[in-house]
């Protein structure tokens, strides 16, 4: 977890939709509208020093800001009160500031970061506004974040928007494992690189080729075809470009490196039945690992097709139904050729596996605890199986 993940405050300017950036032990606060000496409005940053105790903001040390921009002005043209001084102070990295701003929010020190920088914000946008009524810290253009302070390359607007953050917390988890690329595991990937989780480990040994394009999210360049990637390579760059700490690895588990997966503190199997498919799961059954295993079989019937799609989950103390639940038997090349896989199916088996991921960490309600659910197509039903007593 993050300085801002640990800091209530912190959390909630974000809620607040501030762009907030911790730089070299200090708060910065992008995109505060103000006005200029001409009277017109402009967006400045404004830093602050930021005390911790190692891990959390505590009480701030000092109650200023420096303003990066230029001198702030009201909407009736008097610089602002609370000028302190005028010197320049530079931050590096073409961050100069141009003044210190001193006003105590009642008269007194501020309790936390939120309470300090939301009382800047409210007085010089409040100039701002008497010139301009739709400035405001909010709607902010993207802004690249540092490691320091997200997984995501750019703010979760749509996490902070809709006051959920305390929600997705219970997501920031430590390594996830992603064990197979195909359909499946790519729409599981397409739902994890939302997510706070530390590092997504992706495993397979295949190359993407135009068939595999046709059952993935998003759009395969055909130039990119052509080069013949493998898919942890082409998904590691498609997802890296929103969720830092993806980690591909092109080689298919088994009995040589399945140790890998101890580390891990959740594992999405999307792979073929088979022996290697035991293994993963008597490994991560002993070691006490959460785990989802998806599953798919369409067969033609006449010129249609129907079938299934499952999701089998299990968790410590909850892994005597595995056996029942999940085939091992690997499957004969001409009995593949008749069986079936389709996006929207791939999809949906994605989904399965996601959502009770998250119910597992209590991002969602689950009440009826299954660890088993089987969606038949034909009949639109989905039964779940395996519920706690």
């Amino acid at each position: 977890m993050t300085l801002v993940d640990r800091s209530d405050d912190l959390v909630r300017l974000i809620e607040d939709e501030y762009d907030i950036e911790i730089r070299d032990g200090n708060l910065l606060v992008h995109h505060v509208p103000f006005v200029n000496s001409e009277g017109q409005v402009e967006y400045c940053i404004l830093v602050s020093d930021l005390s911790t105790n190692g891990e959390r903001t505590i009480q701030p040390g000092r109650h200023e800001v420096w303003v990066v921009g230029s001198v702030p002005y009201d909407h009736q043209g008097n610089e602002v009160g609370g000028i302190a001084d005028r010197d320049r102070l530079d931050y590096g990295g073409g961050l100069v500031a141009c003044c210190r701003l001193s006003l105590k929010p009642g008269g007194r020190m501020p309790v936390d970061y939120y309470e300090k920088i939301s009382n800047y914000v409210r007085i010089l946008s409040g100039y701002a506004r008497g010139i301009d009524p739709t400035a405001s810290h909010k709607n902010y253009p993207v802004r690249e974040t540092n490691p320091a302070e997200s997984v995501f390359r750019y703010h979760d607007s749509a996490t902070s928007r809709s006051g959920l953050s305390a929600v997705t917390g219970k997501l920031r988890l430590g390594p996830v494992a992603i064990v197979g690329l195909g359909g499946t595991g790519s729409y599981i990937l397409d739902q994890l690189a939302k997510t706070p989780v530390a590092e997504i480990h992706l495993y397979d040994d295949d190359t993407l080729y135009a068939h595999n394009a046709f059952r993935a999210p998003g759009a395969a360049p055909l130039e990119e075809l052509r080069e013949e990637p493998s898919k942890v390579d082409y998904f590691f760059r498609k997802y890296d470009a929103m969720h830092r700490n993806i980690v591909p690895h092109r080689t298919r588990v088994d009995e040589s490196n399945v140790a890998e997966l101890q580390e891990m503190t959740f594992v999405f199997l999307a792979m073929d039945a088979g022996a290697a498919k035991r293994t993963i799961i008597e490994h991560l059954t002993s070691w006490g690992i959460r785990f989802v295993d998806c599953g798919m079989g369409l067969h033609r019937q006449e010129n249609s097709l129907r079938g299934t799609v499952r999701m089998t989950s299990a968790v410590p103390g909850r892994y005597d139904h595995v056996d029942r639940r999940i085939s091992f038997t690997d499957v004969a090349a001409d009995e593949y050729d008749m069986n079936f896989q389709t996006a929207d199916l791939n999809m949906l088996n994605a989904a399965l596996a996601v959502i009770k991921w998250k119910k597992i960490f209590g991002y969602y309600v689950d009440s009826g605890q299954e660890l088993s659910s089987l969606y038949n197509v034909a009949r639109g039903r989905l039964l779940n199986g395996e519920a706690a007593e």
